[in-house]
């Protein structure tokens, strides 16, 4: 993605920070035992978002610097996770003191930032042989009624399933692990779902208006979910981690 689409489609997420918190899923216990390594007491979670995955790395019982560059997202992080400390930032400027914190993690947010910038910033902040995890969730869309949800939520796969992130010199080779698992949403949280990304977060109302109603037709005209149902949405959640080699410069 360049640049400026980056920042274009960005921006759909300096509001509706509630709604995403709401919906927007979590990510299954075993991947961040995986991601964090043995001994860690600090971490700066990096496009933190509402701070879905700072909470985890909270409970498991990290020192906690959280990142956004939305003040809308910071807001709610900071009044659910007093624990945090809370910075306006980017992962390729963090701000952060150098050989600071044993982790660096992004979560759902690796496809927002400069690779080659947040890499060398994550070097940079991250003690020698500290860590660098990078994690998304991802709708299974091998299965086709979950491929035509996603394509009517403009929610397709961020990468294809043999991508593997660059992680650049300064880092070790990186470490793969999925896990495949299932969100409980009703109908109304996937719609939320929907509204929550940025795709309807930048359109015109015109547009919002359709797609609302193409998938309230699709999930209880076609797929005749009543109106309380209890949606199971599969999902992967890839991860991956590396060391960095030195403490860069």
């Amino acid at each position: 993605m360049d640049p400026g689409r980056r920042r274009s489609l960005a921006a759909g997420y300096l509001t509706g920070a509630g709604r995403y918190d709401r919906v927007r899923p979590s990510y299954p216990e075993q991947v961040v035992e995986w991601v964090v390594p043995p001994g860690a007491e600090s971490a700066a979670d990096l496009g933190a978002g509402t701070g879905i995955f700072t909470r985890m790395l909270l409970d498991h019982g990290l020192t906690v610097t959280a990142l956004d560059p939305s003040a809308d997202m910071l807001s709610v992080l900071a009044s659910r996770l007093p624990g945090a400390a809370v910075l306006t930032g980017t992962a390729e400027t963090t701000c952060l003191p150098g050989a600071s914190v044993d982790l660096v993690t992004l979560a759902q947010a690796w496809h927002w930032v400069d690779p080659a910038a947040a890499t060398a910033e994550a070097a940079r902040v991250l003690v020698p042989g500290g860590t660098l995890g990078v994690l998304w969730n991802q709708l299974d869309v091998g299965l086709p009624w979950v491929h035509r949800l996603s394509r009517i939520m403009h929610a397709g796969d961020v990468y294809s399933p043999g991508y593997r992130p660059d992680f650049g010199p300064l880092f070790t080779r990186p470490e793969p692990m999925r896990v495949r698992w299932t969100q409980e949403l009703d109908a109304a949280g996937v719609v939320d779902l929907a509204k929550s990304r940025s795709y309807y977060q930048r359109a015109s109302e015109a547009t919002r208006a359709r797609l609302e109603a193409n998938l309230r037709w699709y999930l209880h005209d076609y797929l005749a979910f009543p109106p309380d149902a209890v949606i199971s949405l599969p999902y992967f959640t890839y991860a991956w981690r590396a060391r960095a080699h030195t403490a860069s410069p």
